[in-house]
């Protein structure tokens, strides 16, 4: 016989399996997550009023920045000169000439810089151009 007050037994939650489900859940996002990486070269497009007319979900980006320095795809073009920027296009483009490439070229690069990228892409037998641009400010509408 106990003398005294009897306890109920103690409530707990057990939060365990929680952190289990949460963690798996927080690494399945991290893993499926796909980041964009368009390149490491900071450009500033120039302003066009004309809307995009293209889709541009399987073109080969080639981003020239302000100082003339070259990327394809995420890939920084080693060397100077219109043979690397073409073993560059080449090795990630792959042997797909009909395929769209939009130019991303600063706003203040030379237009010398543009057009060797475009001599470049030409040489090699690419004839889908584009050169991107954003949207200038409210222009009149």
């Amino acid at each position: 016989m106990r003398i005294g007050s009897r306890r109920e037994d103690d409530f707990e939650i057990n939060v365990i399996s929680l952190i289990d489900v949460l963690l798996t859940l927080l690494m399945f996002f991290v893993l499926s997550t796909t980041f964009i990486e368009h390149s490491r070269l900071k450009v500033t497009l120039p302003k066009a009023d004309a809307e995009a007319r293209e889709s541009t979900d399987n073109a080969l980006t080639l981003v020239v920045d302000r100082d003339g320095h070259y990327a394809v795809g995420s890939d920084e073009v080693p060397g100077e000169g219109v043979e690397s920027l073409k073993t560059s296009i080449e090795r990630v483009a792959g042997s797909d000439r009909n395929r769209l490439v939009v130019i991303r070229a600063d706003a203040m690069t030379p237009h010398q810089n543009v057009v060797r990228a475009m001599d470049a892409l030409g040489q090699l037998g690419f004839t889908r151009l584009s050169i991107a641009t954003t949207p200038s400010e409210a222009s009149g509408k």
